[in-house]
């Protein structure tokens, strides 16, 4: 039986020896070689990653809970005062919009709030039903939602028709379902 050669038993050729000082004289003489990079599996990479994780946490000094505490209050206390410099930023910065209107939208006691809509119904003796209509941006997906709502609105004189534009003011309740009273018909039905 013949003996098989193995890489270690043959020699090198001229031609293979050629080859590798040329290889070398062709590479920058001042850059190191590039050693070839280690691919591993993603499993591996994982592993490896959660062994040097836990190397990092064996590394820190046992605390007791009472230092946990302490260490979770000051980062509390910091994220707070954060919150609380961003809030004043937002409101120096804050333009008021809409005109001549410049306190906040937030609702102060002793003022009602006056809302526009167009009458659906006047078949009620001094009532009408008001549809709002509304239109917002959802916060989240950014598409324009478009909702309504109806209520009933006192119309003293009857003057109010279906299909007219009207503006309607908040007031004490004068009925089970009435909390509004007719301000003005903006606009008359055609």
């Amino acid at each position: 039986m013949a003996e098989e050669e193995t890489p270690q038993d043959v020699e090198e050729t001229p031609a293979a020896a050629e080859a590798q000082p040329a290889a070398e004289s062709s590479a920058p003489a001042d850059a190191p070689a590039a050693e070839p990079q280690e691919v591993l599996a993603p499993k591996e990479r994982r592993r490896r990653a959660r062994a040097a994780k836990a190397a990092r946490s064996q590394a820190r000094p046992a605390r007791t809970p009472e230092e946990r505490q302490a260490e979770r209050q000051t980062e509390r206390a910091r994220k707070a005062q954060l919150r609380r410099t961003g809030r004043a930023k937002a409101k120096a910065s804050a333009v008021p919009t809409g005109g001549e209107r410049t306190a906040p939208r937030a609702h102060v006691e002793g003022t009602q709030k006056v809302r526009q809509g167009v009458v659906v119904s006047d078949k009620a003796d001094k009532t009408i039903t008001v549809r709002i209509d509304a239109a917002r941006r959802h916060r989240r997906y950014e598409k324009i939602v478009r909702t309504s709502q109806t209520l009933h609105a006192h119309d003293e004189g009857n003057d109010a028709h279906a299909g007219d534009t009207v503006t309607v003011r908040e007031c004490r309740p004068l009925s089970r379902t009435k909390r509004w009273r007719l301000v003005e018909v903006v606009e008359r039905a055609r």
